[in-house]
């Protein structure tokens, strides 16, 4: 039988992992990892083991700083915990990596996954109403894929890419993300291959229903405007804005007039979808009230463009035209969360070796990003200002030099390193730059090395002849 770690030991590791976070009990933002949550769920999770060295709270410490820290490999982490030891007055671990890797990988999937939403859940019903949409929660969703290393086990559960070699090319995992609007936190997220039935943006969103609340406002673009996605949502009392899709024919002159290129329209409910059970579908409305709104965006130096925005929020004096568009125009946020995600905490390229193990990884890099989420909504509450003013890469390059300092300060110094901390992330603000047009190309040219259009092993064999 493991034998569980006593209770001070615990409590030492817990502040730990809270410090490194600047988690305190005054800072209501950023107090989202509670010893209470973790507690529970480690226990719920059954995530306990007789491991001395690394147990369950010392394993999830070392992956969070892991994943968030420019230097994300294993071995640094070991070194950061065996740092912690000599300076806690205990013995150092080992150096080898294999004991910490070993207690990562039995850290449940699931743990990493519950508090990754937990916390995304607690920063976003603690948002100031002022950086809401008239008091009401949105939510934007978009997909995106990812990256990693070209094993075995990850070929057969993320197959790479039809049109590429066997050998070649690198598995690919599509996924999911909701994030909550005001605050950016991650509510949750879905995967799946990047083929196959079921795989699509649209059914991973499908599974993900439970995250919304009565009154959320679902915010995306025009992949998520058919019938069923929005009828979907509005059965949970939740509205939509959605880019209209170009395939569907509007006539302004018909329907409930609102106002200028301003209409309310009603959609008779199509045929049963295969993907769809009887029941479910004799649920949805046989019509629904759909309000379209004729955008037009003109901007100096470029073409004029017109798009439609359909929503289920019909009321006009609710949500006025310029309201809706300048709504949907917040749509962009979510391109700026996947940056976030996928260049400055490196989700681009994964680096675990097993599918479970990269699901692990992004629900690890999630909290992290949750965790400086709440710092960054903490700065800007306390200094006026928004969370999407403040710059992430500039809060993580911050923590990132104050983080080490935390687990050993105590009383005054913690309280003034974490108010440090917080004006630091509010004095990287990110500039306005209204209508910014930035080219996608590189200046800087790469290295001319011919690409590898074989398996490695097959090149090493010929360069061996």
């Amino acid at each position: 039988m493991p034998a569980p770690y006593n209770s001070v030991q615990r409590f030492h590791q817990m502040e730990t992992l809270r410090n490194q976070f600047a988690q305190s009990d005054d800072l209501p933002f950023a107090n989202l990892l509670t010893s209470q949550r973790v507690e529970q769920a480690l226990r719920e999770e059954k995530a306990v083991w007789s491991e001395r060295v690394f147990t369950p709270v010392v394993t999830l410490w070392a992956f969070l700083s892991q994943v968030l820290m420019a230097e994300g490999s294993c071995r640094k982490a070991v070194a950061r915990v065996a740092a912690w030891l000599v300076a806690s007055g205990q013995q150092a671990c080992r150096l080898r990596t294999d004991a910490y890797c070993k207690a990562r990988k039995r850290l449940p999937e699931s743990l990493l996954r519950r508090l990754a939403c937990e916390t995304g859940a607690e920063l976003s019903s603690l948002a100031e109403v002022a950086w809401q949409f008239k008091g009401r929660r949105v939510l934007i969703g978009d997909g995106s894929t990812h990256s990693m290393p070209d094993t075995p086990e990850n070929q057969a559960a993320y197959p790479q890419s039809r049109t590429q070699k066997a050998g070649v090319g690198f598995p690919i995992l599509r996924s999911f993300f909701l994030f909550c609007l005001a605050t950016g936190a991650a509510l949750n997220a879905a995967f799946a291959p990047c083929r196959g039935k079921k795989t699509g943006e649209n059914s991973l969103l499908r599974t993900l229903l439970d995250t919304f609340r009565i009154g959320d406002i679902f915010l995306a673009d025009r992949y998520f405007a058919g019938y069923f996605d929005v009828a979907l949502l509005f059965l949970r009392g939740v509205d939509s804005v959605v880019r209209g899709h170009q395939l569907r024919k509007r006539d302004f002159r018909k329907g409930q007039k609102l106002g200028l290129m301003d209409h309310i329209v009603t959609w008779i409910k199509p045929k049963c979808p295969e993907w769809m059970d009887p029941d479910t579908y004799a649920a949805l409305p046989a019509t629904m009230n759909i309000r379209e709104v004729a955008v037009t965006i003109a901007i100096p130096g470029f073409r004029v463009k017109h798009i439609i925005v359909q929503t289920t929020l019909l009321d006009a004096d609710f949500a006025s035209r310029q309201e809706l568009a300048g709504l949907y125009r917040c749509r962009w946020h979510v391109e700026l969360y996947l940056r976030t995600l996928k260049i400055t905490l490196h989700m681009d390229i994964l680096t675990c070796k097993t599918p479970e193990m990269v699901r692990k990884e992004i629900w690890a890099r999630l909290l992290g990003y949750n965790l400086l989420r709440g710092l960054m909504a903490q700065a800007a509450s306390d200094l006026g200002a928004k969370p999407c003013d403040l710059s992430f890469k500039g809060a993580l390059s911050f923590l990132e030099e104050i983080a080490p300092r935390l687990p050993y300060a105590h009383g005054d110094i913690l309280i003034e390193l974490h108010a440090l901390l917080l004006i630091a992330i509010d004095a990287n603000r990110v500039n306005d730059r209204p209508n910014r047009v930035e080219p996608r190309k590189r200046k800087r040219r790469p290295k001319d090395y011919p690409h590898l259009n074989t398996s490695r092993e097959e090149a090493k064999s010929q360069l061996g002849a």
